[in-house]
């Protein structure tokens, strides 16, 4: 989930044409801002916490007649990597499955999911680094990072295969992530996934090699394009902190809103608090999207080895169910099931959407016993 960011964005859209100054700078940021938004549907809002108190957390589950994951000020469990702390979530007992959330969110938005899965399974929820109540590192962000993250802690904290689920960008993660550990994930799901696939008419991206470019660009264009990116993205880090922008676009996102409330909001706007959340605001959205282009959806899915499960909010306005058809052309192995929700449809249809995973859970668990070896066929 990315709203924060969106709201920021939308909200400055007014002003991006004063914005264009002249500089190649500035038509860098306004096309790459609309790029962030139009083709990874997923603009960036900084890390993600939960602030909200234990009592209205549980009135608003129970509302719902489900249960929510308690709040916890200090977090639950952490794991340090590559020298950086890692908050995650534990839960349960059984199969492992590891829940990733997208962008702007952490794993408290996996509220109404992590306990109902619990009772069945052993659930993990991670916080991407970056985000939650993991480190805000002031590291380069890209694709490969949160791969790296997730491959990691299953080898490190998990130790089994798992079924990996990601919503957004964490469906992103979780499939790049399948592709490179694929001993150590029996199944994924993705709910409306961020990627794209190749564009045939594009030849495909080299690694960024660092630009040289004549003096004048390295000692004058560049610099004064990185402050005018300063300038702007601190102003929409500082607009994407206001509650009331986040919630509107949240509501934008969310067809039925009635979870769009303070617990949500809360855990959007909270971890601006950081001291260094401004600056990994700023290198996510100038850096993260440099290198897309190099991990497409057709690549990964070409990799992919296990059964697939999309359960999608049609009526995503980023998202759509064109791109859950697509995949599921590309992928033979693939389940599709149809919400009516939009982009975070585990956390506005989570009765529908616990009910579904479950049922594909129980088919992945009985056709991996049909799979193991009998003394017969021994």
């Amino acid at each position: 989930m990315s709203v924060a960011s969106v709201a920021g964005l939308r909200s400055a859209g007014g002003s991006g044409r004063a914005a264009q100054v002249g500089l190649n700078g500035g038509r860098f940021l306004m096309m790459q801002r609309r790029e962030l938004v139009t083709k990874a549907g997923l603009a960036l809002a900084v890390s993600c916490s939960m602030a909200t108190s234990p009592a209205a957390a549980a009135t608003n589950g129970s509302a719902q007649g489900l249960e929510v994951l308690p709040f916890k000020a200090d977090g639950y469990n952490f794991w340090t990597w590559r020298g950086r702390r890692i908050h995650y979530v534990e839960q349960g007992a059984g199969q492992p499955i590891v829940l990733i959330h997208g962008f702007g969110a952490s794993a408290f938005h996996w509220r109404y999911n992590i306990p109902e899965l619990a009772k069945k399974y052993k659930v993990y929820a991670i916080d991407l680094l970056g985000f939650g109540w993991s480190e805000k590192a002031l590291v380069d962000y890209e694709a490969t990072i949160w791969m790296e993250q997730v491959s990691d802690f299953l080898r490190e904290i998990v130790k089994e295969p798992a079924v990996l689920v990601g919503n957004s960008l964490g469906g992103f993660t979780t499939l790049f992530a399948a592709t490179e550990v694929p001993e150590l994930v029996r199944g994924v799901v993705l709910l409306n996934s961020a990627g794209q696939f190749a564009d045939p008419n594009k030849p495909a991206a080299a690694p960024a090699e660092e630009e040289e470019g004549s003096p004048l660009s390295r000692f004058v264009v560049k610099p004064l394009k990185e402050a005018f990116q300063r300038v702007v993205l601190g102003f929409l880090f500082w607009q994407s902190k206001q509650p009331a922008r986040v919630e509107k676009v949240l509501k934008s996102v969310y067809i039925d809103s009635s979870n769009v409330d303070e617990y949500l909001v809360g855990s959007i706007t909270a971890p601006a608090a950081d001291p260094n959340a401004g600056e990994v605001y700023y290198r996510l959205m100038s850096r993260f999207m440099s290198n897309q282009s190099r991990y497409t959806l057709d690549r990964l899915l070409g990799k992919l080895a296990c059964p697939l499960l999309l359960l999608w909010g049609d009526l995503d306005p980023w998202v759509g169910p064109a791109k859950a058809a697509r995949i599921q052309e590309f992928y033979a192995d693939t389940t599709v099931v149809h919400l009516q929700a939009g982009h975070c449809p585990h956390d506005e249809a989570p009765e529908q959407a616990n009910r579904a995973l479950l049922d594909w859970l129980a088919a992945l668990d009985a056709r991996a016993k049909q799979d193991e070896p009998t003394l017969q066929t021994v």
